[in-house]
């Protein structure tokens, strides 16, 4: 039977700092899906519909710095359809809309611990905790959605002249996918030695923000040089991981809409797409 794409929003509580933060959430359902507007984006969703399946796994997208969680929402479409539960949160403070914590170690000690609460979030509600497998997650990382990514599967980041940066690891996360991402945070030998999850990794050939030495930190400092299956896109640039953007906003000077000269990014998210699904399907569901 064919399946659709449900949604639902959610406000995920960090008690911690006695904020809240939004969380996107999209996951397979048999009520047929329209388009629907989120911002000036448009997704083929069916908002607040009832979840279809058992023992789903969990996704979670970290958004770049000064991002959107929205801005990922063609593959967390085409995942959800495919039977997995894809949860899409905003970064706090480190979003399009507030990017007040940019560059502070109070970010990058907040992005993982959300993630965390997300996954809990989602565990304990009451739609989806008897649908979803609770030790079985992926985190799906952009750019310093990348870094988020390493420190939640046991990386040991470090902010400079050996300031460890606290964060605590959570073993329910079992296989990543990095896109471009930021790991300047782990240039001690020892930062990675903990990370034993699968990884898919994914550098941009043209790429001044994340360059191609951040993904080579991580193939030098994983233990198991094995477990990293690598590529980098020909010709690709930082912000060809984005889903394609509207006509409307693809003008010159933005520069998450731009990609280097006869790149196509259209082309590129039915590869990428597929080839994320192949890799979680393999890691999450084959092992």
């Amino acid at each position: 039977m064919t399946k659709f794409v449900g949604s639902r929003s959610m406000q995920v509580q960090d008690r911690a700092k006695n904020i809240s933060f939004p969380v996107l959430m999209m996951y397979p359902t048999q009520v047929p899906s329209s388009p629907v507007a989120f911002g000036p984006y448009s997704i083929d969703v069916s908002p607040e519909a009832p979840i279809d399946g058992d023992s789903l796994p969990v996704v979670i997208i970290s958004h770049g710095g000064g991002g959107s969680h929205l801005l990922y929402r063609s593959l967390a479409a085409y995942l959800a359809k495919e039977g997995y539960l894809v949860a899409m949160p905003e970064h706090p403070g480190n979003n399009r809309n507030n990017n007040a914590l940019d560059g502070t170690i109070e970010n990058v000690e907040n992005r993982p611990r959300h993630i965390q609460l997300v996954i809990d979030a989602v565990c304990a509600d009451a739609q989806f905790k008897d649908r979803v497998q609770s030790t079985n997650a992926a985190i799906i990382g952009h750019s310093l959605g990348g870094y988020t990514a390493l420190a939640v599967a046991g990386g040991k980041p470090c902010a400079g002249l050996g300031q460890m940066v606290e964060v605590t690891p959570d073993d329910r996360v079992k296989s990543l996918v990095l896109m471009a991402p930021a790991t300047n945070w782990y240039v001690l030998n020892d930062s990675l030695k903990d990370v034993r999850t699968p990884i898919l990794l994914l550098s941009a050939e043209h790429d001044p923000i994340t360059p191609r030495w951040q993904a080579q930190l991580v193939l030098d400092l994983i233990p198991n040089r094995a477990q990293v299956t690598f590529k980098v896109i020909e010709n690709a640039g930082h912000f060809s991981f984005l889903t394609p953007f509207p006509p409307a906003m693809m003008r010159p000077g933005f520069a998450p809409a731009i990609d280097p000269d006869g790149f196509d990014r259209q082309r590129f998210h039915v590869q990428l797409n597929e080839e994320i699904l192949t890799f979680l399907n393999k890691t999450l569901r084959d092992s």
